[in-house]
């Protein structure tokens, strides 16, 4: 196994070596000569194979290298882009073709985004990462100081952050429309795929397509089990985030860009159940919860109010408002987004669409002047927008989630994962060993966000970075 640490220095005396500057970003800002940006892609099924396609009709992008730990996830990929060298190992790849890649788009489980992501930074390439950013707070924090050390263009791939919505509610708080927003309800029909559930006892035959050890990569090792792949991760602590890695980066990204929140200073949550004999409620902590409410506290900021976020999954939905009909659609029926200020209300949907005032009558009657830019193509080119960006070289061209937004977003996300995590902590009685105390439930954790740590309950802090399998470390 190579390690990422050797791979990284064995790459760096390859570019140290090499005299002649190539036709190709080497990284520190410069900008190749070529007009085109040549996309090495870490995920090429699924995501990946939508995210490849998207900068693909960009026009100015060659899907130039294809990773994929899983034959037969990559073969559309692989057959629609038959010029692209294919691999199997994301640190061959890149030790091998370093000098002819421009930029590294990461589109693989959530465990792996951070390691994939920051060996592409410190080899100076531009990078895209799917939501969410990280697996870990602490992932986060250090891609986000990453991208500014290493003058990349970034941008995390929750495309609705270049939708117009999400600026026309903007404009609209901005112009006093709604007031000093003090709550927002945010809600998904999220998790689609099982949670609640133990982990499976019996062990499968791993298909000879899938080098099961790299799709691990940072996860303990484990024996490979049936439905895992291509999904089913998303429910398991050790590779996904739950029902709130999933859809959050969508949903909390209109009130987080348009309130200008930052790190949470509590959160507190409750979570469903699932009982498996009378009277016995099942402990499952390898697996995310059927559902859960977490109540994120951001602190004032600028003269605004506090605000309390509150986060809804598994079905779980917030009181229809009063200014809303009763046959009228709340977000976009299974997802949504409500803000609740002084002077009045309004909503929208999974990526900010459906943007709305409350009443509805209202969107009619308010006239209020664009003041925003907006991205062309919406969602579609929020792709080409970071192709753009990285041709022009950092610093050059706005992104819509750069890794200074989505990292500290992406942050206060994680943080009710930490609470759902916390929340499941148990401890034998002293005085009988088979009854168990949780003592994470029914307090509020206080976060301490530019250190990183919660200041009342230490055991926490253990969610915040977790422990990489060896040879894997970020």
């Amino acid at each position: 196994m190579i390690s990422r640490r050797k791979f990284i220095a064995q790459a760096a005396t390859a570019v140290t070596a090499f005299t002649i500057l190539p036709r190709f970003v080497l990284g520190k800002g410069y900008t190749a000569p070529s007009d085109k940006l040549y996309i090495a892609s870490i995920g090429a099924g699924g995501k990946g194979e939508s995210d490849i396609a998207n900068f693909a009709k960009s026009g100015k992008a060659e899907i130039a290298y294809l990773c994929d730990v899983d034959d037969r996830r990559a073969a559309t990929s692989v057959k629609n882009f038959p010029s692209a060298k294919y691999f199997k190992d994301y640190r061959i790849m890149l030790d091998k073709e370093h000098k002819h890649i421009d930029a590294v788009s990461v589109s693989t489980p959530d465990h792996n985004h951070a390691v994939q992501a920051m060996a592409a930074m410190q080899l100076g390439k531009h990078v895209y990462v799917q939501k969410p950013l990280t697996h870990d707070i602490y992932e986060a924090r250090m891609l986000t100081e990453a991208a500014r050390k290493y003058k990349v263009v970034t941008q995390m791939g929750n495309q609705g952050a270049s939708n117009d919505g999400v600026r026309q509610l903007a404009e609209w708080y901005n112009d006093g429309q709604v007031g000093d927003v003090h709550t927002v309800y945010c809600w998904t029909n999220r998790p689609v795929w099982p949670q609640g559930i133990p982990w499976p006892s019996q062990k499968a035959e791993i298909p000879k397509e899938l080098d099961w050890d790299l799709w691990l990569g940072t996860a303990p090792s484990k024996d490979y089990v049936e439905k895992l792949v291509p999904f089913n991760w998303r429910g398991w602590w050790d590779y996904g985030t739950g029902a709130l890695g999933d859809m959050a980066c969508h949903i909390i990204e209109p009130p987080f860009k348009v309130l200008g929140l930052g790190y949470p200073s509590e959160v507190e949550c409750s979570l469903g159940s699932v009982y498996v004999d009378a009277f016995k409620r099942g402990y499952f902590p390898d697996s995310c919860p059927p559902s859960s409410h977490i109540i994120l506290t951001f602190p004032e900021r600028n003269g605004k109010s506090k605000v309390k976020m509150h986060w809804m999954d598994g079905g779980i939905q917030p009181e229809r408002p009063e200014e809303l009909g009763p046959n009228e659609q709340m977000g976009d029926g299974g997802n949504g987004v409500i803000f609740i200020g002084t002077k009045g209300k309004m909503m929208c949907g999974t990526y900010s669409a459906l943007p709305s005032l409350l009443p509805t009558s209202r969107n009619m009657e308010v006239k209020v002047s664009q003041t925003l830019k907006r991205v062309p193509n919406g969602a579609e080119g929020h792709y080409a927008q970071w192709v753009e960006a990285c041709l022009a070289g950092y610093g050059k061209n706005e992104v819509s989630s750069p890794f200074d937004i989505a990292g500290p977003m992406t942050e206060s996300i994680l943080m009710g994962n930490l609470a759902i995590r916390s929340y499941d902590i148990r401890k034998p009685r002293a005085n009988n060993p088979n009854q168990f105390d949780y003592p994470g439930r029914n307090i509020k954790l206080l976060w301490d966000g530019p250190n990183m740590k919660i200041t009342n309950f230490d055991e926490a802090n253990q969610f915040v970075k977790r422990n990489y399998r060896q040879g894997w470390q970020l």
